[in-house]
């Protein structure tokens, strides 16, 4: 559920300002009323001596003409048609900057868009610790530039959250090393056990990296827009000394052109678009079931090269998204029994500590039908801040069992109804089996962020049911997904401009990634990708 943890603040917010407007004016209206029948009796108050002799109205007569109920005056409260309607059409929201007003943003420089402030730097000697401590607690691009010595000012590499995922893999014992890569692993998870640090130079090879691409300041947008159309997620941008002085994400650039899009025409006409009718996205879509153990999301995410995930019922509802950004809920030993867990409680977890942490009650929306349009869709992916929106169709039943075909577990001797125990994943300590997860140590940083609470010793994790969720009634069946690079490829060629085919960029990541994949995950490709 990453970076990727944010509620859908579009139609969210607006839900919350218009209650709490409707209930100021009605408290406003509540209060006024006697007030004012106060005045008006005192203006035409009759002389003392008259009003000595009038008529002193009994209790009972007092009742004939209750003052109004404030209930009279309670705003509605809104249906389900109502907040269904609202995310259709979240407010805008936008505030369009001046200094690009009658410019074409092909024209306009890499460098008007970084900030020295999105930089934030480790040593390739600083330890995973204190690396994610950066990560999770000054990093706004959700990224840590890693260079050879604090002196200087060019990334050799980066840490993130996908980083940090197969670190916590190799660490519980359940990544799938290469044969010439088992020694390392099994070093790493044992110097994790017995609490020495972990430098960010041993494990630069746990993950597949994407290529970093630089950009000078002076650049245009239109050479960003290319590479970001083409599946790269980022660019740092650098001055003349080639010093790294920004980082401009996919996100970020999109943020631009949803603020910004008053001032280009061509692409503001764009987002009156139905999705169906820009046909953008693609059905082949790689999700998990509720009911499977977060263990099986996270290696899924680091097998496939993904950032996140769909989580689905039985009958392919979608019921909530885990992306890699989650495992900062993962950083403290005592919580890593979540591991252990259903998807579904995680996302429960999840958002109970959100609503304690917000004080209301709040459902992330990861997801639209074909007949959003592509401002909805955009809204979304901004309020989120995430990579993806997941594309459904009307809900279907949701059986309890069988398991769908198309959900075919990992493990042929498990169902879909009976998550396998993280022991059947072979993992690379001495005797060959994963540690025990009350005893593993990564990068211990409880008290920095909230984290989920695990259960008691003896206790287990129960499957919270789909519909125990709130507003899991509004999601549908899965059928496809969008994402920024779609968005981006789009808007790329709506300028003239030629991306290469995004996914060559998804093909190679998972080429790099093939070697540590089960080949049980190559089962039940179709026409949909779905997974377990």
């Amino acid at each position: 559920m990453s970076s990727s943890d944010t509620p859908d603040g579009g139609a969210q917010g607006l839900l919350q300002g218009t209650t709490a407007n409707s209930s100021t004016s009605s408290l406003a209206a509540t209060l006024s009323s006697p007030l004012e029948r106060s005045n008006s009796q005192t203006s035409h108050r009759p002389p003392s001596h008259i009003s000595s002799h009038s008529h002193r109205q009994s209790f009972a007569e007092n009742q004939r003409h209750p003052p109004p109920s404030p209930r009279a005056h309670r705003h509605p409260s809104f249906t389900q048609q109502a907040i269904q309607d609202l995310m259709n059409h979240p407010p805008s929201n936008r505030h369009p900057h001046p200094q690009y007003a009658g410019r074409n943003w092909q024209e306009i420089s890499v460098g008007e868009l970084a900030s020295l402030e999105d930089v934030r730097w480790a040593e390739l000697d600083t330890s995973v610790e204190d690396a994610t401590r950066t990560l999770l607690q000054n990093s706004p691009t959700n990224v840590v530039l890693v260079r050879e010595s604090s002196t200087s000012k060019q990334a050799i590499s980066t840490f993130d959250y996908t980083d940090l995922n197969a670190y916590l893999l190799v660490v519980v014992g359940l990544a799938k090393p290469d044969e010439e890569d088992i020694e390392l692993y099994a070093g790493i998870s044992e110097r994790a056990h017995a609490q020495k640090p972990i430098l960010l130079r041993e494990i630069q090879t746990l993950s597949r990296k994407e290529q970093l691409v630089v950009l000078p300041a002076e650049s245009t947008l239109d050479k960003a827009m290319e590479a970001f159309g083409s599946g790269i997620h980022r660019i740092l941008i650098t001055n003349q000394a080639n010093e790294v002085i920004g980082i401009l994400s996919q996100l970020h650039l999109l943020e631009f052109f949803w603020n910004e899009a008053v001032n280009f025409p061509v692409i503001d006409r764009l987002y009156g678009s139905l999705l169906r009718d820009l046909q953008i996205g693609t059905n082949k879509i790689i999700a998990i079931n509720s009911d499977f153990q977060l263990a099986e999301a996270l290696m899924l995410m680091h097998n496939e090269g993904l950032t996140s995930v769909a989580v689905v019922d039985q009958g392919l509802n979608v019921v909530g998204n885990i992306s890699t950004a989650d495992v900062k809920h993962l950083t403290s030993a005592n919580n890593l029994p979540l591991l252990k867990s259903s998807c579904m409680h995680f996302i429960s977890v999840i958002l109970s500590e959100r609503g304690m942490e917000h004080g209301r009650d709040s459902f992330p929306v990861f997801h639209v039908n074909p007949y959003s349009t592509l401002a909805h869709t955009v809204a979304k992916l901004v309020a989120t801040r995430s990579h993806r929106m997941w594309v459904v169709d009307s809900a279907s039943p949701s059986p309890s069992a069988p398991a769908t075909p198309l959900l075919a577990p990992s493990h042929p001797s498990v169902t879909a109804a009976s998550p396998p125990p993280p022991s059947s994943v072979t993992g690379v300590g001495s005797t060959g089996t994963p540690p025990s997860l009350s005893t593993v140590i990564i990068p211990s940083l409880s008290g920095n962020i909230s984290a989920p609470q695990s259960p008691l010793p003896g206790q287990s994790f129960a499957s919270v049911p789909a519909s125990a969720l709130p507003g899991s009634r509004l999601s549908g069946r899965l059928t496809g997904v969008v994402s920024l690079t779609d968005v981006l490829n789009l808007f790329a060629k709506s300028g003239g401009l030629r991306p290469s085919d995004p996914a060559e960029q998804r093909a190679r990541r998972r080429r790099s990634s093939s070697a540590s994949v089960r080949p049980s995950l190559d089962i039940a490709r179709g026409s949909n990708d779905f997974r377990r």
